[in-house]
């Protein structure tokens, strides 16, 4: 293990020896090949190590994607320190729960958030130093101070199975918790998608998810990782998009709905170019698939898969069997769970387990959580799902005990909103459910029940709640009861709730 280790920086390293001059990386008008990719690394690895952060020390980055955030996934990578990506969706009490959680030695951010960041900043004693992604200023340091060093640091001894990214996934009760994905996750995850794929130096990916994304961490890494280049967009943004696909001629990029339905209205309209496309991967309605192959003769792929899992394990293209979740991929074995521990044979549903090492190291932190989870030697997803036999995975359902919505490609727990209504002085009861939508794949809905004498429309609620989480978790729709179904135990039957009301 240690030098002897084959890491994160062993491809870097790799990939400047034999693509030196080849383009890496494209941000605006910069670009930087992969023998400056790793220079850049380098640098930054020594400024790190100078300002006191040492292996297994986390790093916090808040801001939109980014050449800068690129480095920061090399140099952690190179010195073993951990990378802390903060979804910059979330509300600041959101957010002070995940630095909190996480306790980054160092925090980058984007300029942005600095008003979100400052009246945080007395909170977080352990943090001891801000650095600006861009011009510093005031309290805060430039990130170009790290880069001015004189490379005076050796290699650290490094091993591919410690700790490299903490994800805070979406919240089971109430809180996220920090999956800790490791760099053998991540290069496992790599390779699955290079074979399954056919990823190549050949291959220009759209950078444009978040970065603090499982997919999007795993789309660019996968194509560094075969050599092709990455196309860093700060956020989705449909006129670049276009841009860069018949510029760039882009082949490859990961998406969720509504993003490809209007790329392809505006495509349409100004009668662009598609033909470089060649994979799109995600989530999406069946009609915006069918619409995307025939305007571009590309493959949509789709499959399943966790933060946990370092992103997807199955997947195959839609069209092959739609609906399902696509075949297991290389580096993953999965099997369906009855409660007992048995597995089941095909066609019978179950809790879908995973093993191998694309799965990640456990919850930062929580030890009770990493005992359940991985009862039995496997990963337990908490959904439940059936194999057929012809080998496809079909997805059925999450475990009560894990509803999870999934709108825009976020996460959303019922609990989570929940227990924000439940703050509401009129609210009683609530039970939140996920129903079908056509533009978000699944739109949030609260059934509340009132308080005697209480009186609150629709909107007021939906605004209570998106004042104190993030946006995206707040309720598209409300419906007032006079009672929720209950089980015999007392607690709501939620599976009559969403007969019910979807």
């Amino acid at each position: 293990m240690g030098l002897y280790d084959y890491t994160i920086y062993s491809v870097i390293k790799r990939n400047a020896r034999i693509y030196r001059s080849r383009v890496a990386c494209i941000s605006g008008f910069q670009k930087v090949t992969y023998q400056q990719y790793l220079e850049r690394v380098d640098r930054l690895s020594c400024g790190l190590l100078k300002e006191g952060v040492e292996k297994g020390d986390r790093i916090g980055v808040l801001g939109q994607n980014s050449l800068e955030f690129f480095y920061l996934y090399g140099a952690t990578a190179k010195i073993g320190a951990i990378m802390l990506p903060i979804n910059w969706r979330l509300k600041p009490e959101e957010v002070e729960y995940i630095i909190s959680d996480g306790s980054p030695k160092i925090i980058f951010f984007g300029s942005e958030f600095q008003d979100m960041l400052m009246p945080l900043m007395l909170k977080f004693d352990f943090v001891e130093r801000y650095y600006s992604i861009g011009q510093g200023g005031g309290n805060f340091a430039a990130f170009d101070d790290l880069m001015e060093n004189d490379l005076g640091y050796p290699e650290l001894d490094v091993a591919s199975g410690d700790p490299y990214i903490i994800i805070h996934t979406a919240a089971v009760d109430g809180r996220p918790r920090g999956a800790i994905l490791s760099q053998r996750n991540l290069i496992a995850s790599n390779l699955r998608a290079m074979s399954s794929l056919g990823l190549s130096t050949k291959d220009s990916n759209l950078t444009m998810l978040p970065l603090f994304h499982i997919a999007e961490i795993g789309n660019s890494l996968s194509i560094m990782q075969a050599g092709g280049l990455n196309i860093i967009l700060h956020k989705f943004d449909v006129d670049l998009v276009l841009k860069h696909i018949q510029e760039d001629k882009v082949t490859i990029f990961t998406e969720f709905s509504p993003m490809l339905k209007n790329l392809l209205d505006k495509a349409q309209e100004e009668k662009c170019d598609l033909s470089s496309l060649k994979i799109v991967m995600g989530l999406d309605d069946p009609n915006t698939i069918k619409r995307f192959e025939e305007m571009t003769g590309a493959t949509f792929w789709t499959g399943y898969g966790q933060s946990e899992t370092t992103g997807i394990v199955s997947l195959a293209p839609f069209s092959d069997r739609p609906g399902s979740a696509g075949l297991p991929g290389f580096m993953a074995e999965i099997e369906i769970m009855d409660d007992y521990g048995n597995i089941l044979e095909s066609g019978k549903p179950g809790e879908i387990v995973i093993r191998g090492p694309m799965v990640f190291n456990g919850y930062w932190n929580l030890k009770k959580e990493n005992e359940y989870t991985f009862r039995d030697a496997w990963h337990h997803t908490g959904d439940i799902g059936r194999f057929e036999s012809d080998g496809y995975l079909w997805y059925e359902c999450r475990k009560s005990e894990k509803e999870l919505i999934k709108t825009g490609g976020e996460n959303v727990y019922p609990s989570e909103v929940e227990k924000v209504i439940l703050e509401h002085p009129m609210i009683e009861e609530v039970s939140v459910i996920g129903i079908p939508d056509k533009q978000w794949g699944e739109a949030i809905k609260a059934v509340c029940v009132l308080k005697k004498q209480g009186s609150l429309s629709e909107t007021d609620l939906i605004e209570f709640v998106s004042a104190r989480i993030a946006r995206y978790k707040k309720p598209r729709y409300v419906v007032f009861a006079s009672s929720l179904p209950k089980m015999q135990d007392g607690l709501v039957d939620r599976k009559k709730v969403k007969a019910d009301y979807s």
